[in-house]
């Protein structure tokens, strides 16, 4: 028995040691490309959708017109809000050059809100280069716009996935949020560099429009809830097509969820969409997930047994004595790599978690993962009710 148990701790820390070392550490020790300087080329539609989003667009909208860009516009989507947005944008951004807005009055049966706020979007921008965020984000700095566009300067890429960290908090709630953040950047990006892209987030993502049209858009996947940003991506993006952005001044940051119920409700739209995925992704995100929970449920087990036997005296022998003491050396060495690697990582990505907490965050990984797939296996995965 203790030598079944041994064996599979062995595979699942050697599972967990190759992402670590071969797929996290191509971002931890990414080279990231010099930002543009002078006019590349090609103009920028930065596009928002909106709605019921006037005290945010009101702090938004005169950081993206300051953006240092030769040429773009900020093309906002006002999708049927009913808290002045609508006026607010016919009467209060004159001053504000590069931006206009379309308003759309309802919605259409066959496609999504936010979807279809997109799909119009990106036939009425006017450059061929889309930059999507949302209403509650802030970009670092007035480089966001080129930072992010920069690698779309060679022809055969054509998306640039970027990082869009939330705002620490004190809490149990906000640290779990950031640590999810954190660690989803990880593996989306990882695995892009690593020539197997599977997601983007919608709030920090460029991509090119004719990529867009020349996929249908949408068409997969219209009445599905989310999804408008990583589900196109796990259609559309290849280790040819896409690159990803580590520039701090380029990250967007936003604030996080307060209440549990709330971030509940998100995360539930965010796993929803997951079962569209390709079939290649799921086993890849299904590996290193269930590797990790695991990883540390199977060594609880094995300290278990361990202590059981020392208090009756069963001392381990022969080949149980071998593999204990080969998977508790592995499962130290991949603490210590997770800390490293997913450290250094966290140290470009503006610190989000401390290196120092790593351990308790990648135990803090393993049980929301745990519980969220045992909830999802119960209860299934409800049906989001609301835009985004």
């Amino acid at each position: 028995m203790i030598t079944v148990l041994l064996t599979v701790w062995l595979i699942v820390v050697s599972i967990q040691l190759i992402y670590i070392l071969f797929i996290y550490s191509r971002t931890a020790f990414y080279r990231q490309p010099d930002r543009v300087t002078t006019d590349n080329g090609f103009g920028v539609t930065i596009i928002v959708c909106a709605r019921n989003e006037l005290a945010n667009l009101t702090e938004l909208l005169p950081l993206l017109n300051a953006q240092n860009y030769p040429a773009f516009e900020v093309l906002v989507m006002d999708d049927r809000s009913t808290d002045g947005t609508q006026e607010y944008l016919e009467t209060e951004i004159l001053d504000l050059s590069h931006v206009r807005f379309i308003r759309i009055d309802r919605e259409h049966e066959h496609v999504t809100p936010k979807k279809y706020a997109l799909t119009i979007a990106l036939k009425k921008a006017s450059y061929p280069v889309v930059l999507l965020t949302d209403a509650d984000c802030r970009p670092a700095s007035t480089e966001w716009l080129a930072g992010m566009v920069t690698s779309l300067i060679d022809s055969q890429k054509a998306i640039t996935l970027g990082f869009s960290p939330y705002e620490r908090q004190s809490g149990l709630l906000n640290l779990l949020i950031r640590s999810e953040t954190l660690f989803t950047a990880v593996q989306y990006f990882s695995l892009a560099l690593a020539g197997r892209p599977y997601m983007g987030v919608g709030r920090n993502l460029a991509y090119r429009t004719e990529l867009f049209f020349a996929n249908r858009g949408f068409y997969t996947h219209m009445n599905v809830l989310g999804g408008d940003d990583d589900l196109f991506m796990n259609e559309v993006a290849t280790s040819r097509n896409t690159t990803i952005c580590l520039d701090p001044e380029t990250f967007t940051w936003s604030k996080p969820k307060e209440t549990w119920s709330e971030w509940r409700q998100q995360k539930r739209r965010h796993v929803a969409v997951g079962k569209y995925y390709k079939t290649g992704n799921k086993i890849r995100l299904g590996l290193l997930t269930g590797s990790h929970v695991l990883n540390w449920i199977l060594a609880l087990g094995v300290g278990s047994l361990v202590l059981v036997r020392v208090l009756y005296n069963q001392p381990f022998v022969g080949s149980e004595r071998l593999f204990l003491l080969v998977a508790t050396g592995l499962f130290i060495f991949r603490i210590l790599s997770f800390w490293g690697v997913v450290g250094r990582i966290s140290y470009r990505l503006e610190h989000t978690i401390h290196w120092a907490s790593m351990p308790f965050i990648d135990l803090l990984l393993a049980i929301y993962y745990g519980i969220a797939g045992i909830r999802t296996l119960l209860f299934g995965r409800r049906k989001p009710y609301y835009w985004r």
